[in-house]
């Protein structure tokens, strides 16, 4: 199945902890129906020592969003969003469509 959320889309998160802000979408996990947005979910690993790191440390860690939790920018200046559904075009090519913007194409 074709994912509504894509590389480079702007998503607004809609629950959790991050509620409200909006970022670039950077990776989609589709095996783990999840994203990775730019400058959210940055988390601090501690890392063991080791014989290739003998003093150990922290590391920093990009954790996932799950799909559940972002939404669609369809209008970046109002930051509305949309539900997505798909149509084929008069190609016969199939296209993204803004349920809330009257089924408009979304590039």
């Amino acid at each position: 199945m074709a994912q509504r959320i894509q590389k480079d889309d702007i998503v607004k998160v809609i629950s959790g902890v991050s509620k409200g802000t909006t970022g670039k979408v950077v990776k989609v996990l589709s095996k783990k129906n999840a994203v990775l947005i730019e400058g959210m979910g940055v988390k601090h690993r501690k890392v063991k020592p080791s014989q290739t790191n003998p003093t150990g440390g922290h590391k920093d860690i990009h954790v996932a969003t799950p799909l559940h939790k972002v939404a669609l920018v369809i209008d970046e200046k109002t930051s509305k969003t949309s539900r997505i559904g798909y149509a084929k075009n008069a190609d016969g090519a199939k296209v993204r469509l803004a349920r809330q913007a009257k089924n408009k194409e979304i590039k």
